[in-house]
This record gives structure tokens, C-alpha cells and sequence, in this order.
């Protein structure tokens, strides 16, 4: 009897850590529910993924694929010599690795290698992050197998039958963040009974919530909260001098944070960016968020990720021009309206997906069966 063939995987696409991070976490599920998948990554040279795929022990091919350069049409000649390179990278790594699925999370090096495999007629799982879907993702929806959503309503772009609502991997359930608050306040120093609200502009930072909390700290420390503020690695030094002898022991600044459910379990109120990612997190955690989108992504994606929650009372969402007049009254308003609060916390609990990764990679297998 012939030994069976390892199922084989490819998974494309990277850029911003928000694809990345669930590319890593269906790769784990694949390897947790069958250990000998033999799984490939596909990305961007350059970019976040090269490091960080190999950082969590999986292989690795780079294209020269980049981003349209929307603001300077001249520079897009190079843009599409890359773009060609990378189609034949793409199809000469699909030959020789001979996937049984190819899967797609969406960034630039997703696109090169899903046309390729459309046209090599080899299965294609998509997963959409965001409730307003990329480019890339409704040109080849037709051709793809199965196309996994967090959102609902995703058949105004997308072909209905094709859609399975499995939510984006996220990287705990966040199951037990009432058990470990006590820790978390002793962490982070900060006092019991006393409301904090934890303040979050992504790993590298915002700009328009740093420069907003700086010319508003006399509210933040009037306000009687604790202010637990994630600056970004970008802004850290600027804002530590810009607030030096400012700021009491009330409010925390800090560059990044590592244990994020320690965070979230101290936190009685979160003001977050709105990647899709991020948003999928802050729906298991079942904490009052107020959104700020992220003005500088492509399609203003964040918007419409906010805008799925604000619609069924879910979050409150500032837009990111309207921050500096609005987010500490805000921050500190929710806080003190606990009817809202748990208004707000019932709500984005419900729409929470847990074990994404794990159906979608459950997804992948039948495809591999079929």
C-alpha cells in the first residue's frame, strides 16, 4: 500500500499585520487538526510577513509585488513590471509546491498568486477580514471555492452560495479576562475601584489620538479615571516630553503592550483603531469601545468595519478629523454611564465568532477531501 500524499497548502498575502497575524493562525489550526500539512507562505518582499512567518516556523516565498501608487500615476510603470515578475514567480512556486488549496488573506502578494491558481484550476479558500471587501478579493471571486466572512451582508460583493460566516482568527478567546483583572490592575499599577479607560493606536501608533490626549491632559486627570495610554513605538519619546511633569500616577504612557489581555482585562472602557482584526478581538473581550478609523487605508476600510458595529449599538465611532474636539469628553462620558455601558457590552458580545481559525482551516481540509 502507497504511503498518502501530504496535504499541501499555500497561504498568500501579508502586508499590515492584520493579515498577517490570521495567515499565521490558520496555518497553526491546519497543523493543529492534521500535523503533516505541509503548508507554504506566499508574500511581499519587503514587508512585515518575511520576518514574521518565519519568526512562527513556516517557509516562506517573497514577490517584488507593491501597492498602486494612487498619488503619483507615473511611478505605477515600475508597479506593474514588479507585477509581472511576481506572476511569474507565483506560477512557477505554485508548479513546483503543487498545492492541493491556495489560500488567500488579502495584501499584495494575495493577488499574483490567486490569479495564478485560478487559472492552474487549483482550489481557492478566500478570507475576507473587513465588511467592505478589497479589490483583489471580489476580482477573483468567481473563482474561488470558498470565500470565508466575519461580517454579514457580504453578498453585496461576493456570490452568496460561496459565503461561510466563520469570523477572522484573533489570538485568544479572552475567555478569562474576569478571572485575571486583580493581576492585571496590580501590572499595570493601577488602583482597584477606580474606572480606567485603556487607549490603543495600533503597535506603531496614531497620531491624531496621541496629539489629542497631549493638549487634554488637565481633562484626562480632572476626569477622575485612571488612562491607560498605548502610544506606538513611533510616538513614545514625543509624547514622555511632551508631558513631562504633567501627568500624575492617574495616567500610565506607555510605548506598546505586550500582554494585551491583561489590558483588556483592567480596561472598563477601550478607544481602539478599527482594523478588522482588532475589531474581531474587541468583540470577544465584550467591552464599551469607542472606534477611531484609521484615515490612511485603502478604501477607508475602517469606516465600514466601525460602521457595522455602530449600527446595532455596538461601539461609538468618532471619525479621526472630529477626534481632537471630541474623544476625552467622550471617553470619560461613557465611562460614567454605566447603563450604556452594559448597553454597548451586550451588544458587541453578540457579535462575537469564536474559532475561526479552526473552521476555516476545517474549510480548507474539504476542499483537500473533495
Amino acid at each position: 500500500m502507497e504511503p498518502q500524499r501530504r496535504k499541501k497548502v499555500i497561504i498568500s498575502g501579508g502586508g499590515p499585520g492584520g493579515h498577517i497575524f490570521p495567515a499565521i493562525s490558520i496555518a497553526n489550526a491546519l497543523r493543529k487538526i492534521d500535523p503533516d500539512t505541509d503548508i507554504l507562505f506566499v508574500g511581499a518582499e519587503g514587508r512585515m510577513e518575511m520576518e514574521k512567518v518565519p519568526a512562527a516556523g513556516y517557509r516562506i516565498v517573497g514577490l517584488p509585488v507593491a501597492g498602486i501608487n494612487r498619488k503619483n500615476i507615473l511611478k505605477n510603470f515600475s508597479v506593474l513590471i514588479r507585477l509581472m515578475k511576481s506572476l511569474g514567480i507565483a506560477r512557477r512556486t505554485i508548479r513546483e509546491f503543487n498545492p492541493d488549496v491556495v489560500v488567500g488573506v488579502g495584501g499584495y502578494a494575495s493577488g499574483p498568486v490567486l490569479r495564478q491558481s485560478a487559472k492552474m484550476r487549483i482550489p481557492i479558500l478566500i478570507q475576507e477580514q473587513n465588511g467592505y471587501a478589497g479589490v483583489t478579493n471580489k476580482l477573483i471571486a468567481d473563482k474561488a471555492s470558498v470565500i470565508c466572512v466575519a461580517y454579514d451582508g457580504m453578498e453585496k460583493y461576493f456570490p452568496a452560495g460561496k459565503i461561510i460566516k466563520t469570523g477572522n482568527p484573533v489570538r485568544q478567546n479572552f475567555d478569562n479576562l474576569k478571572d485575571i483583572r486583580k493581576e492585571a490592575l496590580q501590572f499595570f499599577r493601577l488602583k482597584e475601584g477606580r474606572t480606567v479607560i485603556l487607549i490603543l493606536g495600533g503597535s506603531l501608533g496614531a497620531e491624531s489620538i496621541n496629539r489629542c490626549l497631549s493638549g487634554n491632559i488637565s481633562a484626562m486627570e480632572a476626569s477622575g479615571c485612571q488612562w491607560l495610554w498605548q502610544t506606538g513605538r513611533l510616538y513614545y519619546e514625543k509624547i514622555t516630553k511632551e508631558t513631562a511633569g504633567r501627568i500624575s500616577e492617574n495616567i500610565s504612557v506607555v510605548a506598546f503592550i505586550d500582554r494585551m489581555d491583561y489590558a483588556f482585562a483592567a480596561a472598563d472602557v477601550i478607544v481602539s483603531r478599527a482594523g478588522a482584526g482588532t475589531i474581531s478581538e474587541l468583540c470577544l473581550v465584550g467591552k464599551p469601545v469607542i472606534l477611531i478609523p484609521s484615515p490612511n487605508v485603502a478604501e477607508d476600510h475602517q469606516t465600514k468595519n466601525a460602521m457595522a458595529l455602530t449600527v446595532r449599538d455596538a461601539a461609538v465611532m468618532i471619525p479621526d478629523d472630529k477626534v481632537g474636539n471630541k474623544l476625552v469628553n467622550e471617553a470619560v462620558n461613557l465611562a460614567a454611564d454605566e447603563k450604556r455601558r452594559i448597553m454597548l457590552s451586550d451588544n458587541i458580545s453578540k457579535m462575537a465568532e469564536r474559532d475561526a481559525d479552526i473552521r476555516i482551516a476545517r474549510e480548507i481540509l474539504k476542499l483537500i477531501g473533495k
